[in-house]
């Protein structure tokens, strides 16, 4: 197994899951599951590997993501005025916090 991470994300379009290896430029794979997508990233990473070492192109070293555990879950953005009214005022209709509704809406 290489330690290349990956991005697997619902595509509509093409009806799957897609695993894309961000640390190689076009790399990616579709599967039916999140884990079927992940799988066949594997064999879609090798054979990147295998046409850059053919090529006699060095590949890129994997990145390292940070763990969770180094990210204090706050951060601040500065937003025009028009769009926190809106935001607050969805909140308020939704019967939570601004933060709460904001998260929410991040997170889809």
């Amino acid at each position: 197994m290489n330690r290349y991470p990956l991005s697997i994300f619902w595509s509509e379009e093409d009806g799957g899951f897609i695993a894309e290896a961000p640390d190689l430029p076009g790399c990616s794979a579709w599967g039916s599951t999140e884990a079927d997508a992940a799988r066949e990233a594997q064999d879609a990473i090798a054979a990147w590997l295998r046409a850059a070492k053919a090529a006699g192109k060095p590949a890129p070293a994997p990145s390292v993501a940070q763990p969770v555990s180094r990210y204090s879950g706050r951060f601040v953005v500065r937003v025009p005025r028009g769009l926190h009214a809106r935001l607050a005022r969805e909140a308020e209709q939704q019967g939570v916090s601004l933060n709460q509704w904001a998260a929410i809406k991040l997170a889809s």
